[in-house]
């Protein structure tokens, strides 16, 4: 894969990763592994797949919508970047599809940021794979570009596993091994 920031600007890094570069220095990021649901001209925006919210399950979330949850359901609740942490997306397997949900365009994957989906999980006939993020991560016009330029990120290939996995602890550091036996850095 090429991965050099000058042919970034015309190649969409959409449905790959972003990898943190052990030690880039900003808190919110450090030891990241993110999926990059768009990335175009105008910006790029992507969820955090790897920090989940220890403070607040699945059921919490539904209370607080008063989204009734009849059983207890096994549904990561992640820390999704440092934007809009009070809005909840849930990407998701395809199978699953309301007509609120996004098909990201360039990956297996599906995002909706709608309580349509939620309740659904609630009820147990959500998505067969499925996270729910708390913020996401976003960059401006050409600004990821410039941070990989600055080799703050590595690109990684996006791995369904990873995504949907549930050992948080140890995604951000497969994800650095599997990109560097590719020398996609």
């Amino acid at each position: 894969m090429n991965t050099d920031p000058s042919s970034l600007k015309s190649r969409s890094l959409s449905g790959q990763f972003l990898i943190a570069m052990p030690g880039m220095g900003d808190p919110r990021f450090d030891k990241s592994l993110i999926f990059l649901c768009d990335h175009n001209d105008e910006g790029a925006m992507g969820l955090i797949v790897n920090k989940p919210i220890i403070e607040t399950d699945f059921a919490e979330i539904c209370d607080l919508l008063d989204i009734d949850c009849p059983q207890e359901r096994d549904v990561p609740v992640l820390y999704g970047g440092p934007v809009d942490t009070q809005k909840g997306l849930v990407l998701h397997s395809p199978e699953f599809h309301t007509t609120k949900s996004n098909e990201l365009s360039t990956t297996a994957y599906s995002l909706t940021g709608t309580r349509d989906v939620i309740e659904a999980m609630a009820q147990g006939v959500g998505p067969k794979s499925a996270f729910l993020a708390m913020g996401y991560a976003g960059w401006g016009a050409g600004q990821l570009e410039q941070e990989l330029k600055q080799n703050t990120w590595l690109v990684g290939t996006c791995d369904h596993d990873l995504i949907f996995g549930d050992d948080h602890d140890v995604k951000w550091e497969l994800a650095l091994i599997a990109s560097w036996r590719r020398g996609a850095c």
